[in-house]
């Protein structure tokens, strides 16, 4: 049994706005899975029907093997969430977050309690509980949050943009507690991001959506391997598109080369770069800012859609 599936998911809200178009893929368990894209991509959307907050307009979603408009009790048990809004109540302590979040969903008192302690352990958060929780940072608020979703010990963990407005810092040390979290508990997780390298350092495996549809699955590394282990960018100081299409024609650059605004990126596939600028350079095309590096998850995100994901 999967932990996560959808199958052609599909969410239209009122006035005909297709958020999610079709959807399919399947999550294991144990499985760290991210959802990427841009903000307005569908990415809550799709959160929020797995979390049985929003209702499917067609197509099927399970989670834990519990059909989410069907069984959305059983889909609330066996799973959690940590929305991008904030759901503490800053006037209480931590210790009391957890708690009422452990009474709300039933868990008995001993096996409450030993799990706080497990948690706040695992999140560092052992010498915070005690404060009231209008004197954390971002990132302690952020690390509360998640040890309230796992007091129940969900099966399945959605994280919906869990590092969005936090600096830099707060940022790198939460990715650290979410990459521990596997190594501790078992879990399933997935989690939505728009940054590349969130996705590149936590997940096994990467759902890219545009537009509300899914234009690449697979792991990173596959997704990397795409645009073989090396790049050749420069800017262009004439028509970007007509420069890239002249290319292709001359046999520089590959359907894989793409072109956003004046900068053009042409995977090299083991030719020297040397070899290929030269090559580039006999065509008189004017360029400048010329550059070879390894490629990212944003080059594969901007050659599948032609767009950003900030």
């Amino acid at each position: 049994m999967q932990a996560i599936e959808a199958s052609q998911l599909t969410k239209t809200y009122p006035g005909g706005v297709e958020a999610v178009k079709g959807v399919d893929f399947e999550v294991a368990p144990g499985e760290v899975f991210g959802v990427l894209g841009p903000n307005g991509a569908g990415k809550s959307t799709l959160v929020g029907m797995f979390t049985t907050t929003i209702v499917p307009t067609g197509g099927t979603a399970r989670v834990a093997g519990h059909d989410v408009a069907r069984q959305p009790l059983l889909v609330r048990g066996a799973s959690s969430v940590v929305f991008q809004e904030p759901v503490v109540d800053a006037t209480l302590t931590g210790r009391a977050n957890l708690e009422l979040h452990a009474r709300l969903w039933g868990v008995p008192w001993p096996r409450a309690e030993r799990r706080m302690q497990e948690l706040t352990g695992v999140l560092g958060l052992s010498e915070l509980v005690g404060r009231s929780v209008d004197t954390y940072s971002g990132g302690q608020r952020r690390r509360l949050e998640i040890a309230r979703a796992l007091i129940s010990e969900p099966q399945v963990l959605f994280l919906d943009e869990p590092t969005v407005g936090l600096d830099p810092r707060i940022r790198h040390e939460l990715l650290d507690v979410i990459a521990g979290l596997r190594a501790r508990i078992d879990l399933t997780i997935l989690i939505t991001t728009h940054y590349l390298e969130e996705a590149e350092r936590l997940c096994d495996r990467v759902a890219i959506v545009h537009d509300g549809s899914v234009v690449a699955l697979a792991s990173p590394r596959s997704l990397l391997a795409g645009l073989g282990e090396e790049i050749l960018e420069f800017r262009v100081h004439d028509e970007p598109h007509a420069a890239l299409a002249h290319l292709r024609d001359r046999g520089i650059a590959g359907e894989d080369a793409f072109a956003i605004g004046a900068r053009l990126t042409v995977p090299l596939r083991g030719r020297p770069a040397g070899d290929a600028l030269a090559a580039v350079e006999a065509e008189r095309i004017r360029l400048s800012e010329i550059s070879t590096r390894a490629p990212t998850l944003d080059d594969v995100y901007l050659q599948l859609t032609g767009t950003t994901t900030n």
